[in-house]
């Protein structure tokens, strides 16, 4: 499902209009990734927590050169599913 097939099921949920729904769907989205790109998370009741994964500095390999490289620390979004959804999907 794209994020245009999401906002107009919203849209067809709610009432609102199709443009409406993008509306509310972008600053959603753009809350969340504020939140996330602060360091915070985000916990919605019945659906799942969304918050950042550290991941360490380690070494890879090239796979076409074998050469060993660094691969650098960095941050992840993360997805953790609450039991409701899980049991929702099951």
């Amino acid at each position: 499902m794209t994020k245009n097939e999401l906002a107009e099921k919203v849209a067809g949920r709610t009432g609102l209009a199709a443009s409406q729904a993008r509306e509310v769907l972008e600053a959603t989205i753009e809350v969340v990734s504020s939140e996330l790109a602060a360091g915070g998370e985000v916990a919605l009741a019945g659906f799942g927590k969304f918050s950042v994964s550290q991941r360490a500095a380690r070494l890879g390999r090239n796979p076409s050169t074998g050469e060993t490289i660094n691969i650098a620390a960095s941050k992840a979004a993360k997805f953790s599913a609450a039991s409701a959804l899980k049991k929702r999907l099951n």
